[in-house]
């Protein structure tokens, strides 16, 4: 089973904070990759109710299936390899590939023989840049009908990272925000389109 604890610090960004940040970090738009993460959820709601996320993402050619739940430093993320076809076997119909994922999330709800809907899709156009503190992600994503700016600063430990974080939003004079994560954004905006 392929499982990793992710600590990782984010901040929603204006685009003239977005901007200024890909100057100072000397990123040019060839460095962003586009990806798209297709999310999924059971009838009821039931990974949202325990905090966790599902979602397919994909990346070049490559389908990756992770489950996102909460774990005491940070994120506990399972993840799955899957092909094209499974992906739009899970989009049409919303049948998942088995595997260590689905039992993760049969442990995680106490249940068997779930069924999954396909919610929709977030486009985000990602650069990344390697620190010896840690890895700086610069996002733009776009999803239903709207676009937002991030960023992401991911590390192994979470105290020196979280004072990192801090440091880099005080030198460029940008406020802490409250940043839900990409799925959250997704959901509420679908639920403010209902």
């Amino acid at each position: 089973m392929q499982q990793e604890v992710e600590i990782e610090f984010k901040n929603l960004l204006t685009e003239s904070e977005f901007y200024q940040l890909k100057t100072e970090f000397s990123i040019d738009q060839k460095d962003f990759k586009n990806q798209i993460n297709y999310y999924f959820e059971t009838p009821n709601m039931e990974l949202k109710k325990h905090s966790s996320a599902l979602r397919i993402r994909k990346k070049g050619n490559n389908f990756v299936l992770t489950l996102k739940e909460p774990h005491p430093d940070g994120l506990l993320e399972t993840h799955q390899k899957c092909s094209e076809e499974e992906t739009l076997t899970a989009i049409n119909n919303g049948a998942l590939p088995s595997g260590d994922v689905v039992l993760q999330i049969e442990k995680l709800l106490n249940k068997s023989s779930l069924t999954f809907k396909f919610l929709g899709e977030l486009q985000t156009e990602r650069a990344e840049v390697s620190l010896e503190q840690g890895l700086l992600v610069l996002d733009k994503s776009s999803y239903l009908d709207v676009s937002d700016f991030e960023l992401e600063f991911e590390c192994g430990e979470r105290k020196a990272g979280e004072q990192f974080f801090h440091e880099l939003l005080r030198k460029f004079d940008i406020p802490l925000r409250k940043t839900p994560n990409k799925i959250k954004r997704f959901y509420d905006r679908k639920m403010n389109l209902l």
